[in-house]
Protein backbone atom coordinates (compact mmCIF):
# COMPACT_ATOMS: atom_id res chain seq x y z
CA UNK A 1 0.00 0.00 0.00
CA UNK A 2 1.11 3.45 -0.86
CA UNK A 3 2.45 5.66 2.46
CA UNK A 4 1.04 9.38 2.98
CA UNK A 5 2.38 12.13 0.79
CA UNK A 6 5.41 13.61 1.10
CA UNK A 7 3.68 17.14 1.66
CA UNK A 8 2.02 16.20 4.38
CA UNK A 9 4.86 13.77 6.13
CA UNK A 10 5.22 15.19 10.05
CA UNK A 11 1.78 16.49 10.51
CA UNK A 12 -1.11 14.98 12.41
CA UNK A 13 -3.47 13.70 11.29
CA UNK A 14 -6.97 15.40 12.52
CA UNK A 15 -10.19 13.34 13.83
CA UNK A 16 -12.83 15.57 14.29
CA UNK A 17 -15.54 13.85 17.10
CA UNK A 18 -12.36 11.97 17.85
CA UNK A 19 -13.58 11.03 21.59
CA UNK A 20 -16.47 9.47 20.31
CA UNK A 21 -16.75 5.71 19.98
CA UNK A 22 -15.66 5.00 16.57
CA UNK A 23 -13.60 8.65 16.22
CA UNK A 24 -11.72 7.24 19.53
CA UNK A 25 -10.80 3.77 18.20
CA UNK A 26 -9.40 5.14 14.75
CA UNK A 27 -7.35 6.92 16.84
CA UNK A 28 -5.96 4.43 19.07
CA UNK A 29 -5.35 2.55 15.18
CA UNK A 30 -3.70 5.57 14.31
CA UNK A 31 -1.57 6.23 16.99
CA UNK A 32 -0.50 2.01 16.97
CA UNK A 33 0.83 3.28 13.65
CA UNK A 34 3.12 5.62 14.81
CA UNK A 35 0.93 9.22 13.71
CA UNK A 36 0.13 11.93 16.27
CA UNK A 37 -3.16 12.67 16.32
CA UNK A 38 -5.18 15.57 17.12
CA UNK A 39 -8.63 15.14 18.46
CA UNK A 40 -11.48 17.66 17.90
CA UNK A 41 -14.24 17.05 20.36
CA UNK A 42 -16.97 19.23 22.22
CA UNK A 43 -17.44 16.32 24.62
CA UNK A 44 -21.50 16.67 24.56
CA UNK A 45 -21.71 13.27 24.44
CA UNK A 46 -21.74 10.96 27.54
CA UNK A 47 -18.09 8.17 27.71
CA UNK A 48 -16.39 11.05 25.34
CA UNK A 49 -14.07 12.54 28.39
CA UNK A 50 -13.27 8.41 29.53
CA UNK A 51 -12.81 7.78 26.13
CA UNK A 52 -10.09 10.57 25.80
CA UNK A 53 -8.38 9.32 29.17
CA UNK A 54 -7.89 6.27 28.15
CA UNK A 55 -6.19 7.29 24.72
CA UNK A 56 -4.03 10.16 26.59
CA UNK A 57 -3.11 7.29 29.05
CA UNK A 58 -1.96 4.63 26.81
CA UNK A 59 -0.51 7.17 23.80
CA UNK A 60 0.59 10.38 26.02
CA UNK A 61 1.67 13.18 23.94
CA UNK A 62 1.48 11.52 20.82
CA UNK A 63 -2.45 12.78 21.45
CA UNK A 64 -3.35 16.38 21.14
CA UNK A 65 -6.86 16.94 22.88
CA UNK A 66 -8.86 20.30 21.49
CA UNK A 67 -12.04 21.07 23.53
CA UNK A 68 -13.99 23.08 20.82
CA UNK A 69 -16.90 22.46 19.50
CA UNK A 70 -17.20 21.32 15.41
CA UNK A 71 -18.58 24.92 14.87
CA UNK A 72 -15.86 27.28 15.51
CA UNK A 73 -14.79 28.19 12.30
CA UNK A 74 -11.36 29.62 13.49
CA UNK A 75 -10.44 26.90 15.82
CA UNK A 76 -11.18 24.38 12.48
CA UNK A 77 -9.52 26.02 9.86
CA UNK A 78 -6.37 26.23 12.06
CA UNK A 79 -6.67 22.43 12.88
CA UNK A 80 -7.23 21.73 9.28
CA UNK A 81 -4.55 23.73 7.68
CA UNK A 82 -2.09 21.81 9.31
CA UNK A 83 -3.38 18.50 8.98
CA UNK A 84 -1.79 15.80 7.01
CA UNK A 85 -5.59 14.33 6.71
CA UNK A 86 -8.79 14.67 8.42
CA UNK A 87 -11.01 12.09 9.42
CA UNK A 88 -14.52 14.03 9.83
CA UNK A 89 -16.54 12.35 12.67
CA UNK A 90 -17.71 14.79 14.60
CA UNK A 91 -22.25 15.24 14.04
CA UNK A 92 -25.42 15.30 15.60
CA UNK A 93 -25.62 11.77 15.36
CA UNK A 94 -29.73 11.07 16.16
CA UNK A 95 -33.11 11.41 14.31
CA UNK A 96 -34.92 12.08 17.47
CA UNK A 97 -32.60 14.92 18.21
CA UNK A 98 -32.63 16.16 14.55
CA UNK A 99 -36.71 16.04 15.00
CA UNK A 100 -36.36 18.36 17.89
CA UNK A 101 -34.11 20.64 16.75
CA UNK A 102 -33.51 20.53 12.84
CA UNK A 103 -31.79 23.95 12.95
CA UNK A 104 -28.77 22.55 15.31
CA UNK A 105 -28.69 19.36 13.39
CA UNK A 106 -28.20 21.78 10.35
CA UNK A 107 -25.48 23.47 11.65
CA UNK A 108 -23.35 20.83 13.39
CA UNK A 109 -23.87 18.37 9.83
CA UNK A 110 -23.94 20.65 7.13
CA UNK A 111 -22.49 24.18 7.93
CA UNK A 112 -19.48 23.08 9.90
CA UNK A 113 -18.80 20.10 7.13
CA UNK A 114 -18.71 22.44 4.11
CA UNK A 115 -16.64 25.00 6.15
CA UNK A 116 -14.06 22.43 7.43
CA UNK A 117 -14.06 21.67 2.77
CA UNK A 118 -13.41 25.17 2.46
CA UNK A 119 -10.80 25.31 4.68
CA UNK A 120 -8.83 22.44 3.02
CA UNK A 121 -9.92 24.11 -0.59
CA UNK A 122 -8.34 27.21 0.21
CA UNK A 123 -4.98 25.26 2.11
CA UNK A 124 -4.14 23.58 -0.51
CA UNK A 125 -1.78 21.13 -0.67
CA UNK A 126 -4.27 17.79 -0.94
CA UNK A 127 -5.07 17.06 2.18
CA UNK A 128 -7.66 14.27 2.26
CA UNK A 129 -10.96 14.47 3.99
CA UNK A 130 -12.58 10.78 4.73
CA UNK A 131 -15.91 11.52 5.87
CA UNK A 132 -18.62 9.68 8.11
CA UNK A 133 -21.86 9.36 6.16
CA UNK A 134 -24.89 7.29 6.68
CA UNK A 135 -27.15 4.43 5.05
CA UNK A 136 -30.24 7.01 5.77
CA UNK A 137 -29.47 8.85 2.58
CA UNK A 138 -31.32 5.90 0.54
CA UNK A 139 -34.51 6.86 3.12
CA UNK A 140 -36.96 4.42 4.08
CA UNK A 141 -36.31 2.11 0.92
CA UNK A 142 -40.19 2.04 1.01
CA UNK A 143 -40.22 0.61 -2.88
CA UNK A 144 -38.29 -2.86 -1.72
CA UNK A 145 -40.98 -5.62 -0.83
CA UNK A 146 -40.72 -7.03 1.95
CA UNK A 147 -41.74 -10.24 3.58
CA UNK A 148 -41.64 -11.56 7.01
CA UNK A 149 -39.47 -14.76 7.96
CA UNK A 150 -39.22 -15.90 10.74
CA UNK A 151 -38.10 -12.95 13.23
CA UNK A 152 -36.52 -11.25 10.65
CA UNK A 153 -37.91 -8.77 7.59
CA UNK A 154 -36.47 -10.21 4.18
CA UNK A 155 -36.88 -8.50 0.67
CA UNK A 156 -38.35 -10.13 -1.79
CA UNK A 157 -36.01 -9.93 -4.28
CA UNK A 158 -33.42 -12.62 -3.98
CA UNK A 159 -30.70 -10.18 -5.53
CA UNK A 160 -31.18 -7.98 -2.76
CA UNK A 161 -31.10 -10.41 0.14
CA UNK A 162 -28.08 -11.37 -1.41
CA UNK A 163 -26.52 -9.02 -2.03
CA UNK A 164 -27.60 -5.98 -0.02
CA UNK A 165 -27.84 -2.19 -1.21
CA UNK A 166 -25.48 -1.01 -3.24
CA UNK A 167 -23.86 2.50 -4.18
CA UNK A 168 -26.28 3.08 -7.14
CA UNK A 169 -29.08 3.03 -5.18
CA UNK A 170 -30.90 6.65 -5.42
CA UNK A 171 -30.85 9.16 -2.60
CA UNK A 172 -33.98 9.82 -1.04
CA UNK A 173 -33.40 11.67 2.41
CA UNK A 174 -35.98 11.36 5.12
CA UNK A 175 -36.07 12.96 8.31
CA UNK A 176 -33.84 16.53 9.20
CA UNK A 177 -31.13 13.54 10.07
CA UNK A 178 -31.13 12.34 6.91
CA UNK A 179 -31.29 15.60 4.95
CA UNK A 180 -28.62 16.75 7.28
CA UNK A 181 -25.96 14.11 6.49
CA UNK A 182 -27.20 14.02 2.56
CA UNK A 183 -26.03 17.16 1.82
CA UNK A 184 -22.83 17.10 3.61
CA UNK A 185 -22.56 13.84 1.76
CA UNK A 186 -22.97 15.22 -1.58
CA UNK A 187 -21.11 18.32 -0.78
CA UNK A 188 -18.12 16.24 0.32
CA UNK A 189 -17.52 14.49 -3.45
CA UNK A 190 -18.99 17.77 -4.96
CA UNK A 191 -15.55 19.36 -3.57
CA UNK A 192 -13.57 16.12 -5.08
CA UNK A 193 -15.37 17.16 -8.41
CA UNK A 194 -14.88 20.36 -8.59
CA UNK A 195 -12.10 21.17 -6.37
CA UNK A 196 -10.12 19.00 -6.45
CA UNK A 197 -9.98 17.61 -2.72
CA UNK A 198 -8.92 13.93 -2.07
CA UNK A 199 -12.42 13.07 -0.08
CA UNK A 200 -14.72 9.81 0.10
CA UNK A 201 -17.62 9.09 1.34
CA UNK A 202 -18.32 6.12 3.97
CA UNK A 203 -22.29 5.63 4.16
CA UNK A 204 -21.82 3.07 7.21
CA UNK A 205 -24.21 1.05 8.27
CA UNK A 206 -24.59 -0.14 12.16
CA UNK A 207 -21.10 -0.16 13.66
CA UNK A 208 -20.79 -1.27 17.23
CA UNK A 209 -17.98 -2.37 19.50
CA UNK A 210 -15.97 -2.24 22.44
CA UNK A 211 -16.04 1.39 23.99
CA UNK A 212 -19.49 2.07 22.47
CA UNK A 213 -22.00 3.40 25.26
CA UNK A 214 -25.16 3.40 23.54
CA UNK A 215 -28.07 5.19 24.19
CA UNK A 216 -31.68 4.51 22.99
CA UNK A 217 -31.74 7.07 20.25
CA UNK A 218 -27.80 5.99 19.16
CA UNK A 219 -25.62 2.92 18.92
CA UNK A 220 -28.34 0.84 19.76
CA UNK A 221 -26.47 -2.70 20.25
CA UNK A 222 -24.44 -1.72 22.99
CA UNK A 223 -27.18 0.14 24.23
CA UNK A 224 -29.07 -3.36 24.52
CA UNK A 225 -26.31 -5.22 26.06
CA UNK A 226 -25.81 -2.47 28.69
CA UNK A 227 -29.12 -3.08 29.72
CA UNK A 228 -29.12 -6.48 29.47
CA UNK A 229 -26.17 -6.94 31.53
CA UNK A 230 -28.20 -4.66 33.91
CA UNK A 231 -31.00 -7.14 33.71
CA UNK A 232 -33.21 -3.99 32.98
CA UNK A 233 -35.69 -3.81 30.21
CA UNK A 234 -35.00 -2.97 26.89
CA UNK A 235 -37.84 -1.22 24.61
CA UNK A 236 -37.77 -2.11 20.66
CA UNK A 237 -39.99 0.20 18.54
CA UNK A 238 -41.65 -1.18 16.10
CA UNK A 239 -41.90 -5.53 15.76
CA UNK A 240 -38.25 -6.03 16.41
CA UNK A 241 -37.75 -7.72 12.99
CA UNK A 242 -35.83 -4.82 11.62
CA UNK A 243 -32.49 -5.52 10.09
CA UNK A 244 -29.36 -4.20 9.85
CA UNK A 245 -25.77 -5.21 8.71
CA UNK A 246 -23.80 -5.11 11.76
CA UNK A 247 -20.02 -4.63 11.36
CA UNK A 248 -17.11 -4.21 14.35
CA UNK A 249 -15.62 -1.39 14.84
CA UNK A 250 -12.20 -2.65 14.15
CA UNK A 251 -13.32 -3.52 11.02
CA UNK A 252 -14.65 0.25 10.02
CA UNK A 253 -11.76 1.30 11.16
CA UNK A 254 -9.33 -0.39 9.08
CA UNK A 255 -11.61 0.96 6.40
CA UNK A 256 -11.18 4.15 7.02
CA UNK A 257 -7.36 4.20 7.08
CA UNK A 258 -6.84 1.67 4.33
CA UNK A 259 -9.27 4.62 2.06
CA UNK A 260 -6.35 7.29 3.48
CA UNK A 261 -3.58 4.93 1.88
CA UNK A 262 -5.70 4.85 -0.98
CA UNK A 263 -6.58 8.15 -1.58
CA UNK A 264 -5.27 8.77 -5.02
CA UNK A 265 -7.37 5.38 -6.35
CA UNK A 266 -10.70 6.08 -4.61
CA UNK A 267 -11.21 10.17 -4.28
CA UNK A 268 -14.27 11.40 -4.99
CA UNK A 269 -15.93 7.86 -3.99
CA UNK A 270 -19.12 6.89 -2.12
CA UNK A 271 -18.13 3.61 -0.60
CA UNK A 272 -20.63 1.46 1.64
CA UNK A 273 -20.06 0.83 4.88
CA UNK A 274 -21.73 -2.07 6.54
CA UNK A 275 -21.05 -5.75 7.88
CA UNK A 276 -22.62 -7.15 4.13
CA UNK A 277 -25.36 -10.11 3.92
CA UNK A 278 -23.66 -11.91 6.00
CA UNK A 279 -23.73 -9.81 9.25
CA UNK A 280 -27.49 -9.17 8.77
CA UNK A 281 -29.49 -9.41 11.85
CA UNK A 282 -32.63 -8.28 13.41
CA UNK A 283 -33.18 -6.82 16.73
CA UNK A 284 -35.18 -9.47 17.77
CA UNK A 285 -31.99 -12.17 16.83
CA UNK A 286 -29.41 -9.69 18.34
CA UNK A 287 -31.43 -9.63 21.84
CA UNK A 288 -31.89 -13.61 21.66
CA UNK A 289 -27.80 -13.93 21.26
CA UNK A 290 -27.35 -11.24 23.88
CA UNK A 291 -29.94 -13.40 26.48
CA UNK A 292 -27.52 -16.79 25.45
CA UNK A 293 -24.65 -14.57 26.55
CA UNK A 294 -25.70 -12.91 29.81
CA UNK A 295 -27.60 -16.09 30.97
CA UNK A 296 -30.96 -14.72 31.25
CA UNK A 297 -34.17 -13.45 29.41
CA UNK A 298 -34.21 -9.51 28.51
CA UNK A 299 -37.45 -7.57 29.20
CA UNK A 300 -38.66 -6.22 26.36
CA UNK A 301 -41.14 -3.50 26.03
CA UNK A 302 -42.35 -2.04 23.44
CA UNK A 303 -43.18 1.31 21.21
CA UNK A 304 -44.47 2.68 18.10
CA UNK A 305 -42.49 3.02 14.86
CA UNK A 306 -39.77 5.66 14.77
CA UNK A 307 -39.71 8.75 12.39
CA UNK A 308 -37.07 7.16 9.35
CA UNK A 309 -36.76 3.82 10.74
CA UNK A 310 -35.85 1.24 7.70
CA UNK A 311 -37.64 -2.28 8.18
CA UNK A 312 -34.56 -3.51 6.11
CA UNK A 313 -31.41 -1.92 5.39
CA UNK A 314 -28.29 -4.29 4.20
CA UNK A 315 -25.10 -2.90 2.78
CA UNK A 316 -23.72 -4.59 -0.62
CA UNK A 317 -20.33 -3.82 0.55
CA UNK A 318 -18.04 -5.36 -2.11
CA UNK A 319 -17.07 -1.87 -3.63
CA UNK A 320 -15.01 -0.27 -0.62
CA UNK A 321 -13.55 -4.04 0.31
CA UNK A 322 -12.42 -4.42 -3.78
CA UNK A 323 -11.06 -0.65 -3.72
CA UNK A 324 -9.46 -1.26 -0.10
CA UNK A 325 -8.74 -5.01 0.03
CA UNK A 326 -10.36 -5.29 3.14
CA UNK A 327 -9.83 -8.54 5.43
CA UNK A 328 -12.73 -10.14 5.75
CA UNK A 329 -15.37 -8.90 8.70
CA UNK A 330 -15.43 -10.24 12.12
CA UNK A 331 -18.68 -12.68 12.36
CA UNK A 332 -21.64 -10.82 14.67
CA UNK A 333 -22.01 -13.10 17.19
CA UNK A 334 -18.01 -13.26 17.61
CA UNK A 335 -18.06 -9.20 17.68
CA UNK A 336 -20.89 -9.49 20.14
CA UNK A 337 -19.19 -11.46 22.27
CA UNK A 338 -16.36 -9.22 22.88
CA UNK A 339 -18.68 -6.05 23.26
CA UNK A 340 -20.57 -8.18 26.25
CA UNK A 341 -17.32 -8.96 27.76
CA UNK A 342 -15.93 -5.56 27.86
CA UNK A 343 -19.16 -4.05 28.80
CA UNK A 344 -19.56 -6.24 31.67
CA UNK A 345 -15.71 -5.47 32.84
CA UNK A 346 -16.50 -1.63 32.12
CA UNK A 347 -20.38 -2.22 34.59
CA UNK A 348 -18.54 -5.00 36.97
CA UNK A 349 -21.30 -7.30 35.71
CA UNK A 350 -20.75 -11.33 36.42
CA UNK A 351 -21.41 -13.01 33.25
CA UNK A 352 -21.38 -17.07 32.93
CA UNK A 353 -17.53 -17.83 32.13
CA UNK A 354 -18.60 -20.93 30.07
CA UNK A 355 -20.30 -19.17 28.13
CA UNK A 356 -18.74 -15.39 27.52
CA UNK A 357 -14.57 -15.39 27.57
CA UNK A 358 -13.48 -12.36 28.77
CA UNK A 359 -11.26 -11.64 24.94
CA UNK A 360 -7.72 -10.39 25.74
CA UNK A 361 -7.10 -6.63 23.56
CA UNK A 362 -7.28 -6.64 19.99
CA UNK A 363 -3.79 -5.97 18.82
CA UNK A 364 -3.57 -3.73 15.52
CA UNK A 365 -1.13 -4.68 12.81
CA UNK A 366 0.26 -1.88 10.88
CA UNK A 367 -0.82 -1.60 7.51
CA UNK A 368 2.62 -2.51 5.13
Amino acid sequence: MSTPRPATAGRPVLVTGGAGFIGCNLVDRLCHEGHDVVVLDSFARRGTVGNVHWLTGHWGAQVTVVESDVRDTATLHRLARDAAAVFHLAAQVAVTTSLEDPIEDFEVNVQATVALLDALRRAGGGVPLLYASTNKVYGGLADVALEARGDAWHPVDPSLRRLGIDEGRALEFHTPYGCSKGAADQYVLDYARCFGVPTVVFRKSCIYGRRQLGTEDQGWVAHFARRALANEPVTVYGDGRQVRDVLDVHDAVGAYVAAWRRIDAVQGQALNLGGGPENAVSLREVLAEMARLVGHEIPVEHGAWRAGDQRWYVSDPRRARTALDLAPFKPWRDGLADLVSWLALEQGAPLPSARVPVHTPVQVRALA
